[in-house]
């Protein structure tokens, strides 16, 4: 039979300072590598205190919205009560009564707006304002003002006469 030659593993490590070397390494050179990335990231940027870029204005500046939402009535876009009607009944009216969306009588439907326009114009003006059936309050458009949903509804008997 052959020889057999075991080799024996050592290690790099040989005496206590090779020990004490390698773990301070080991905690040194992640740290020193994560601040490099972050001066590199960063730009390596020097803010003094009294610079233009940290006055109140400039952080205001940086940390306002990016869009602004304004909501405004129909009787403030249109300014009087007809037109303001007519965007009521544009913007709001037409997505059921356009369609006959829930049940909503069609725009120009004669026959289904007969009955509702035989019990009276007011009682038409009331169900539009405070609702019926699916319909919510002034159909949704809760700013609008009962001037211009009476509006709306005087468009909306019109064109089924």
């Amino acid at each position: 039979m052959a020889d057999v030659h075991i080799e024996e593993h050592t290690s790099l490590i040989k005496t206590p300072k090779q020990l004490i070397v390698v773990v301070l390494l080991s905690f040194i050179v992640p740290v020193a590598a994560i601040l490099l990335l972050v001066k590199l990231i960063t730009g390596d940027m020097n803010i003094e205190q009294g610079s233009t870029a940290m006055s109140e204005e400039a952080v205001a500046n940086r940390l306002r919205p990016v869009g602004e939402v304004n909501v405004v009535s129909a009787t403030e876009k249109s300014g009087s009560t007809a037109n303001g009607g007519e965007a009521l009944f544009n913007s709001v009216c037409v997505a059921c009564h356009g369609t006959g969306l829930a049940g909503a009588p069609k725009v120009g439907d004669k026959a289904a707006w007969k009955p509702r326009i035989a019990q009276g114009i007011d009682v038409l003006y009331v169900s539009a304002i405070n609702g019926k059936n699916a319909m919510p309050p002034k159909g949704g458009a809760a700013n609008a003002s009962d001037a211009d949903v009476k509006a709306a509804v005087d468009i909306l008997v019109s064109k089924a006469k």
